[in-house]
């Protein structure tokens, strides 16, 4: 919980108006006690009206006070709490977004949305409950003991050994459920996961008739959750009942040691009342003390949770800005391994990219393009070797000039619920409407936004109310807009027909600034064209040349050109 303290800072005030408030809520609330014995000892003994008239006011204005005290203490409370939750949040999402894919791919998407939302809701709803009761509550206990003591030290003595037993029953509790709250969220992770993967892949799912065994799988990460939170429940739901009978016997021991010492004449029957009074306060509290408790157990474990995200190391990067736009890039003994993985997605590999040129890269599936891709794009660090653009180290590159300088698209459209043309804007924010029309022509998607109605046309979230090949278009177009010196199209045009590929790929070969064009693909048609193409195999570089030379030089190249052209005649 502490290195997350400073995400209260800017609610410093409020985080102590609050408790503030409630002590002094509470501090009132321990005189009412002793009035009410002195109505009785004074007022009712000697049939004082005007006195018990008095000490009645006088409770009703204490309660009064103790009612706006304890609604400025739920405001500021509440308002520390609320604010705390939304830096927290806001720390924790700008976190995520500057991890590495290393880091991402080892945590999981699943436990990233569990923690940004389930475990700051928690951590948010403990830390209101702790400003408002953690000082209050045992304020109470102790107060009420020490104003027992001021009415009979002798039968105050059995607070202290009710308030003995209270304390280590609720530190046992808490001792044990810790833990156990911790193993609950991570459960609720893969809750989360199944539920993610279902919505995203329900039509896989459909299709293959897996309904049943999914619903299976979901039903035995649930009852595990279910027997896990029953299990924590139960021994939490012992902190009531154990209060109670601890508290009810301490009352027991007030009356029989009050009762004698009344009938000795030591003390009046009020002061009896009044010992019972401040008995019933600490068996409340601590009633809302085990609750609070309770949740603030599980808020602890969501705060080791978020803190070990909000820990993680940042990929450093240094500010630099080429000074050069060329686009020309450099791979020097690249190899790559995946962290976890047993052996290199990439090996060894060895070739230049000139500005300007027409670069193909093609291999079968699991040969390492789209690895290769987001080495350069710096999403990960080569594990040997380095990768420059224009001389320069693409990890010292600045994020926002290497996203600049690179114009991405790739198989898989991920177009954001919007207009279409915010969806362009992430290619370049200061883009004029002539530039996204620009880019729309060129990336042969000029009809998409015609028949929707123009640039403010919405396109629904993950573009659904779009095509395959109407995705990757609009996805291609936000690559080109900006102008950007180097464009990747990662199997971009694989949804396209061959028509409307080739005038895509003449469109973007006739560029005014003469970019750097990368074009991945499996498909011999898409890259032949390319100046030269690089083939990969199993991580590793196998022929580089134009598709003629491969064609002659590489038999693997060769085998897949006649398979795919020729429908495997030779």
């Amino acid at each position: 919980m502490k290195p997350l303290l400073k995400f209260i800072k800017e609610y410093r005030k409020e985080a102590l108006l609050g408790p503030t408030f409630k002590l002094t809520e509470a501090l009132f609330e321990l005189f009412v006690p002793l009035v009410v014995a002195s109505i009785i000892d004074k007022g009712i003994k000697n049939s004082d009206t005007s006195y018990i008239i008095k000490c009645g006011l006088l409770m009703v204005a204490l309660g009064i006070i103790g009612f706006l005290c304890a609604t400025l203490a739920q405001f500021f409370a509440a308002k520390a709490s609320v604010g705390f939750a939304a830096n927290l949040r806001k720390a924790l999402f700008s976190k995520i977004q500057k991890l590495s894919f290393t880091d991402l791919d080892k945590i999981g998407t699943s436990t990233l949305i569990t923690r940004i939302t389930n475990d700051v809701n928690q951590i948010q709803t403990g830390t209101n409950l702790a400003l408002r009761l953690l000082l209050r509550s045992p304020f109470i206990v102790f107060g009420a003991v020490i104003m027992a003591f001021t009415v009979d030290a002798k039968t105050a003595s059995v607070f202290v050994i009710t308030t003995l037993l209270l304390a280590v029953i609720v530190c046992s509790i808490m001792a044990i459920t810790i833990p156990m709250h911790s193993k609950v969220q991570r459960i609720l992770e893969k809750i989360v996961l199944s539920t993610r993967e279902n919505l995203l892949g329900i039509r896989v799912i459909r299709a293959f008739r897996r309904e049943n065994e999914e619903n299976h799988s979901f039903n035995e990460t649930n009852d595990e959750l279910n027997q896990s939170q029953t299990k924590v429940g139960a021994i939490s739901a012992l902190m009531n009942p154990l209060t109670y009978v601890v508290v009810n016997l301490g009352i027991i021991g007030i009356v029989w040691f009050g009762a004698s010492r009344v009938s000795a004449g030591i003390i009046l029957s009020g002061s009896v009342l009044a010992l019972y009074n401040y008995m019933s306060q600490i068996l409340v509290e601590l009633v809302k003390l085990a609750n609070m408790l309770i949740t603030v157990n599980k808020s602890l474990a969501c705060c080791e949770r978020v803190s070990s995200v909000l820990d993680m190391p940042e990929t450093e990067f240094n500010a630099d800005k080429l000074s050069a736009a060329d686009g020309h890039i450099v791979f020097s003994c690249v190899s790559f391994k995946y962290n976890g993985a047993s052996e290199n997605s990439l090996s060894n590999l060895n070739f230049e990219i000139k500005k300007g040129e027409t670069f193909g890269i093609i291999g079968a599936t699991g040969s390492g393009k789209t690895t290769l891709i987001n080495l350069l794009r710096g999403f990960y660090p080569a594990t040997e070797g380095f990768i420059s653009i224009d001389s320069e180290n693409v990890l010292n590159i600045e994020r926002n000039e290497l996203a600049r300088r690179i114009g991405f698209a790739r198989q898989k459209s991920v177009l954001f619920k919007g207009t279409i043309r915010e969806n362009l804007l992430l290619g370049g924010k200061t883009a004029t409407d002539d530039e996204l029309y620009f880019a729309l022509k060129a990336a042969q998607a000029l009809d998409i936004v015609n028949k929707k109605g123009g640039l403010d046309a919405l396109i629904e979230q993950g573009g659904r109310n779009l095509s395959g090949g109407q995705k990757q278009r609009i996805s291609i177009a936000r690559a080109l807009v900006g102008n950007p010196e180097i464009i990747i199209l990662d199997d971009s045009a694989s949804a396209l027909d061959f028509a409307t590929e080739a005038a895509l790929r003449k469109a973007i070969a006739n560029l005014k600034h003469s970019p750097t064009v990368i074009t991945v693909s499996q498909r011999v048609s898409t890259v032949m064209h390319a100046d030269r193409i690089l083939l990969l195999d199993d991580g590793e570089f196998v022929g580089l040349g134009t598709h003629d030379e491969l064609i002659k030089t590489c038999p693997l190249y060769k085998e897949i050109a006649d398979t795919q052209l020729n429908g495997g005649n030779k």
